[in-house]
């Protein structure tokens, strides 16, 4: 019988999951598909049993579900619960079980450049992307890791529970010039204006400049670390690696990561550039 997949959101039409995963089920040659379902926040429990009921093999949560659809699942990996958030759902025949793969997805993008785990790191933002992403590094074994956020006390908060170090944006700026990997989790970039979550004034040339958004593209944060003549990179692999490892949970099978980077830039309307 043919499976099928989704992704569930509010909005969710924007989504490109579907595209993605339906091209590696064909790819594999697997009898799948996988749909978006736009589900708002009241709809959710409802949404979720009906999923159940209609036997969804699997399905990933993007906002603003990935914290209220945990009460619903019969168990979570130490991914979603260091999170407290969940993206990816799997099914064993017996429990839909809740896990993580934004960290983990980020990381394996970052590690694909020339990079060193002793190098120093600032992670911006005390989010759930941030939080994700800081225990991910942890156990890659980033040694060198630094929160900031414009709460401050969030920066403690997230930096005292993965072990690492926090300033306050005033403080990340001046020192700004001591890291040579900075990520850039916040929503900024997202907006029309042209606003930076920091400044990166006193960044150092050659400095590898990372934001998790990828569309689009190249966000103002990006422009202006290419400007200081930084390495840049978009949230683009850390999109398709976090899909990859999703889809490697319910299929056994590991996709082709490389290409379809390729495909999601050039879809977005960039050239790709293999660094």
């Amino acid at each position: 019988m043919k499976k099928w997949y989704a992704v569930i959101g509010d909005p969710i039409a924007h989504s490109l999951s579907p595209f993605m995963h339906d091209l590696w089920f064909e790819e594999h040659g697997i009898d799948a598909t996988y749909i978006p379902i736009h589900v708002q926040p009241f709809e959710l429990e409802n949404a979720f049993h009906s999923m159940k009921a209609l036997g969804v093999s699997g399905f990933n949560i993007t906002l603003p579900h990935k914290q209220s659809i945990i009460p619903f699942l019969d168990k979570l990996d130490e991914t979603a619960v260091i999170m407290n958030a969940v993206n990816t759902v799997t099914y064993n025949g017996r429990q839909y079980i809740g896990w993580n793969t934004d960290g983990d997805g980020f990381v394996r993008s970052l590690s694909a450049q020339p990079i060193t785990r002793n190098e120093k790191v600032l992670v911006i933002g005390a989010g759930g992307a941030a939080r994700g992403i800081a225990f991910a590094l942890k156990r890659a074994d980033f040694t060198d890791v630094t929160i900031t956020n414009r709460t401050h006390r969030r920066a403690v908060e997230l930096a005292n529970d993965c072990g690492s170090s926090a300033l306050t944006l005033k403080e990340a700026e001046a020192a700004l010039s001591d890291f040579s990997i900075i990520i850039q989790t916040t929503s900024v970039g997202l907006a029309k204006d042209e606003a930076l979550p920091i400044s990166l004034e006193r960044v150092s040339t050659g400095s590898l400049v990372a934001d998790i958004i990828y569309n689009p593209l190249e966000t103002p944060f990006l422009k202006a670390a290419k400007e200081k003549n930084c390495t840049i990179l978009n949230g683009v692999g850390m999109f398709v690696y976090q899909g990859a490892i999703a889809f490697e949970k319910w299929t056994g099978i590991q996709p082709d990561t490389e290409k379809m980077i390729q495909i999601i830039t050039e879809k977005l309307g960039g050239n790709y550039v293999n660094r």
